[in-house]
């Protein structure tokens, strides 16, 4: 009962606030046909990621992610003229879906596709740095990194967004044993140590199910 309702909820403010056009539309239909886990963000929790780009201003932003490509989309959406969106995908499949459908948005031109180990491809991003906004919605045992990293293509100012931190609950279980937990659990107590950092952490419910994220400014 509580799922129908956060469903009903997020479909009531996303038929008044939410603009998914077309092009996001099929992006996630054909994510959906090609057979790619039903991880992307809802539309409401695509139009949040936009604003905060926009409220932010951001001119470059990496994405730790790209599955089919529709957070992307979102994203570049908010970018201003001269903007660009640098995405990091392992699964060819992932890549080739979200190549489409960033192509059919009119996006191609200002985002880039980096295929292969997040880890090993975000080394060569010093050159592309620094990055304003860094979205990070991976896999989770590996958020520790993907947070060193962020930090060291960021500046002051710029944030750090973790998706689905929450794991219905299990964040808060010091003792599970899913790597995902301890995973964003350890990416968690970084963001909480770090003198450079300082961040807050939201609990979510809705059409995706009950979850969260970590949303952290680079202050030095």
């Amino acid at each position: 009962m509580a799922q129908q309702t956060w469903t009903a909820v997020d479909h009531y403010f996303d038929g008044l606030l939410v603009e998914e056009d077309e092009a996001l539309a099929a992006a996630a239909a054909d994510s959906e046909a090609a057979g790619l886990p039903a991880h992307q963000v809802a539309p409401n929790q695509g139009k949040l990621l936009n604003l905060l780009a926009r409220i932010h201003g951001a001119r470059r932003i990496l994405e730790i992610g790209t599955l089919g490509g529709y957070s992307t989309i979102w994203l570049a959406r908010a970018l201003p003229a001269g903007g660009r969106v640098v995405t990091l995908e392992v699964d060819e499949r992932c890549a080739d879906v979200a190549a489409a459908n960033i192509a059919r948005a009119g996006l191609d031109d200002v985002v880039e596709i980096r295929r292969g180990r997040a880890v090993d491809l975000l080394p060569g991003l010093t050159g592309d740095a620094p990055f304003d906004l860094v979205f990070i919605d991976a896999d989770k045992p590996s958020n520790p990194e993907y947070l060193r990293w962020a930090l060291e293509l960021t500046r002051p100012g710029s944030i750090i967004i973790g998706d689905n931190v929450v794991r219905d609950g299990a964040v808060a279980d010091p003792d599970s044993s899913d790597p995902r937990v301890q995973g964003v659990r350890r990416f968690t107590e970084l963001i909480a140590e770090h003198p450079r950092l300082t961040a807050t952490a939201l609990q979510t419910v809705g059409s995706k199910g009950y979850d969260g994220l970590v949303l952290a400014l680079v202050t030095d």
